[in-house]
């Protein structure tokens, strides 16, 4: 019993640490591209606590931008959970 309890834990310690991140571009507009950088970024907790605004008017908004050049999104993926992070510019 002790080397299934050791084993599950060494598995459930090892899916702990890793981690997938992706990063796409959304959508491009023909604005020219500025200097001003937006982000913002949102949490999932277990798929069932959501924390945070990673909309692109809050992205927007953080960076001090009127015009939208570029939309960018990175998805980081845990085990237990998930973040959102927009990039815009």
């Amino acid at each position: 019993m002790k080397k299934v309890t050791a084993f599950l834990s060494a598995l459930l310690l090892a899916f702990s640490l890793n981690a997938c991140t992706v990063t796409f571009p959304v959508a491009v507009s023909g604005n020219q591209i500025g200097q001003k950088v937006g982000k913002a970024s949102s949490s999932i907790i277990l798929g069932l606590f959501a924390f945070g605004d990673s909309s692109i008017q809050a992205a927007a908004k953080n960076g001090g931008i009127t015009k939208i050049s570029t939309v960018d999104v990175q998805f980081t993926s845990i085990l237990l959970g998930s973040i959102r992070a927009l990039r815009s510019s």
